[in-house]
């Protein structure tokens, strides 16, 4: 029961889970399988949840060591509430992005680092990179470069991306890239990052899922459950930065010349976060994966879930 890649930030979200012995915790994004051992060793029970269907066929044989304290969902995170509707879960575990195990697998297409299909899917089903490269229009291409890259060179790169149709392996695309915005002796980052890492949150539909996704945890956990989430990059983070801030009440009041909402805000349905936590530099160094990472925390409230659309 060994896994194939290091859980990021593992002592600090257990930590942050503040596990009882017996207690339900999900794990909303199993991947190998590492956070979820960890809450099986302080004692929780465990409900992990994967769309990808290689994840789910390689958790079966921790599932059957587990002595029935493991159970898998071959679904998106952002079901669990209605998955485990009248269970008593008191954690939630998200790690958010592309896994270790999927950027190793070049036949995955997720990475330019080996050359392989440009594929990208997290499910293995839907659109992939090849078809949204291949057949969107320039104009939504270059939009999704600039929103989920933030690269301000999007429209350079899609022009490129259109002119070097089609387009079927990941070295292609990189190569495209590279030469639409220059690439210099020395680099610390290969220029197809921030497009290849756009492309793979749009088609994966990457902010969208979190966002409902932090919503089930808020209607699924009991008074007093915790919620824990890494993100690995700065449109995650702030997506749960916000989404904290707002139902633990910490949302600013705004211009004083706008009139205030406050007669609509329902009670605080998360108690006030934890501080942001970063990787010390050992496990920097160690894992490089975990440079990135902020791992934020915060405690359910006995208030309701708030309705859709409150202060959105």
């Amino acid at each position: 029961m060994t896994s194939p890649h290091t859980p990021v930030l593992l002592d600090e979200v257990i930590e942050a889970l503040a596990i009882v012995p017996g207690e339900s915790h999900v794990d909303g994004t199993l991947g190998a399988g590492g956070y979820s051992r960890a809450m099986m060793s302080a004692g929780a029970k465990v409900h992990g949840f994967d769309q990808d269907p290689d994840a789910i066929s390689a958790a079966q044989q921790m599932v059957a060591n587990s002595d029935g304290r493991l159970a898998i969902y071959h679904d998106v995170y952002s079901r669990m509430a209605d998955v485990l509707e009248g269970e008593d879960i008191q954690g939630v575990t998200l790690d958010i992005g592309v896994s270790s195990m999927q950027l190793d697998q070049a036949e995955r297409g997720f990475s330019f680092q080996k050359d392989g299909p440009l594929d990208m899917r997290m499910a293995q089903n839907g659109m992939s990179a090849a078809d949204f490269v291949n057949e969107a229009e320039e104009e939504d291409i270059a939009n999704v470069i600039f929103r989920y890259g933030e690269e301000r060179r999007s429209r350079k790169i899609a022009r490129a991306i259109v002119n070097a149709r089609p387009l079927t392996r990941t070295s292609e695309l990189a190569k495209v890239v590279r030469k639409a915005v220059g690439q210099k002796p020395g680099d610390k980052k290969d220029p197809a990052t921030r497009t290849f890492q756009a492309i793979r949150i749009h088609i994966n539909r990457e902010l969208g899922e979190l966002e409902d996704g932090l919503a089930a945890a808020e209607r699924l956990l009991k008074p007093g459950g915790r919620l824990a989430v890494v993100t690995f990059h700065s449109l995650e983070d702030r997506i749960v930065k916000n989404f904290l801030r707002d139902r633990s009440g910490q949302k600013s009041s705004g211009s004083r010349h706008i009139p205030q909402v406050s007669e609509i805000r329902t009670a605080p349905s998360f108690q006030k976060p934890a501080k942001a936590v970063r990787p010390a530099k050992a496990e920097q160094v160690s894992n490089p994966r975990a440079r990135s990472a902020t791992l934020r925390s915060a405690v359910r409230s006995a208030a309701p879930a708030w309705a859709a659309g409150v202060l959105q």
